[in-house]
């Protein structure tokens, strides 16, 4: 089976498979009643901190979870892990379709992608719902409604299902959208190879956890500690609030603190060049106190644990809006901070 789709590309290949369910409401009323006037958004609901897992058969990777990052009023961010990677996919009701507008893997960290330009377009479903509805994709696949009352089984529940399936000369996509629900079940099928993931779980209120490295100095024996924050992100948080929070938290024992009480993130990106872009408030410097030493291990601090978060190796550095500099350390217009993890030790 795993001959079938090789796992180095397993996440393109779930990519394309699989559409992630937008929200969801208890499943108790799966009656499936389809009717011409249906509507795209009573098929695929777009709420907020829930998160979404399926249970996979025929491959590894076919088990994933689903968490919704950001939302607006007709779009959706969704993080997609199936254990091999993150991917991030823009969701968008538009003018009667459910549209894929930006799709992109590799994504472990948090990011606004709402407002970045649509790179993917792909039309996922598309009214009226009704059986006999057809679609062109791009690539050539013809994507058609094929029931409209399909009798799905899930490990969450049953479920009356919209039957969407794709035709193309590698087998044929089918995916189960439930009324309330969203997406509950996916099959693809070639010959005798099939694999099929299946909505098992729906957890309401609930945040994304990320597990960061947060970096301290330690003057007296010149040495960074970082220890492991798990930091709670719910549908909508501000990245760079959170991490500007978490950063004032309690630091490694022996270690000074960073970012002081009334340090604020005015900006944070990772730019098109692969560098970190980080801007601070001018409190940052006034509440520092430090010497030239301890201060450039503040900034190494800061680098790594920007630089790691965004798996970058460099991080741009700016106090309001103006290149970083003080009584000891002055950056230059387009001067960075280098990751470096050497004489780092795990804190506690």
């Amino acid at each position: 089976m795993e001959n079938f789709v090789p796992k180095m590309l397993w996440p393109l290949f779930i990519l394309l498979l699989f559409v992630f369910c937008g929200c969801a409401n208890d499943n108790d009323d799966n009656n499936g009643s389809q009717t011409t006037t249906a509507k795209i958004g009573d098929y695929f609901p777009i709420t907020e901190n829930t998160k979404y897992v399926y249970e996979g058969m025929g491959n590894e990777y076919a088990s994933y979870t689903v968490y919704n990052d950001y939302t607006e009023a007709d779009k959706l961010q969704q993080r997609l892990n199936n254990g091999g990677t993150e991917t991030v996919n823009i969701i968008q009701i538009f003018e009667g379709k459910l549209i894929k507008v930006f799709a992109e893997s590799e994504i472990y960290y948090r990011e606004n992608f709402l407002v970045k330009q649509d790179n993917d377009t792909e039309i996922l479903l598309m009214e009226p719902l009704q059986k006999g509805n057809s679609w062109t994709l791009t690539d050539g696949r013809v994507r058609s409604i094929t029931d409209t009352e399909a009798s799905v089984s899930t490990p969450l529940g049953d479920y009356k299902a919209v039957e969407v399936t794709t035709e193309s000369g590698n087998g044929k996509n089918i995916d189960y959208y439930a009324k309330d629900v969203g997406l509950v079940k996916s099959i693809f099928k070639e010959g005798e190879t099939e694999i099929s993931s299946s909505l098992a779980q729906i957890e309401k209120d609930v945040p994304l956890i990320q597990n960061i490295n947060f970096y301290y100095p330690n003057i007296n024996d010149e040495k960074i500690y970082y220890k492991n924050v798990a930091v709670n992100f719910y549908t909508n948080d501000v990245t760079r609030e959170k991490l500007a929070q978490a950063y004032k938290g309690e630091p490694v024992a022996n270690t000074g603190k960073v970012f002081s009480e009334n340090t604020q993130i005015n900006s944070l990106y990772l730019n098109d060049d692969g560098m970190v872009y980080l801007d601070l408030n001018k409190a940052f410097l006034q509440e520092m106190n430090a010497g030239a030493g301890y201060e450039a291990m503040i900034l190494q601090s800061i680098a790594n644990t920007f630089g790691q978060y965004y798996n970058a190796e460099k991080v741009i550095l700016t106090i309001e809006g103006k290149p970083y500099e003080s009584g000891h350390i002055a950056l230059q217009e387009g001067e960075y901070l280098q990751v470096n993890y050497d004489n780092v030790i795990e804190g506690k």
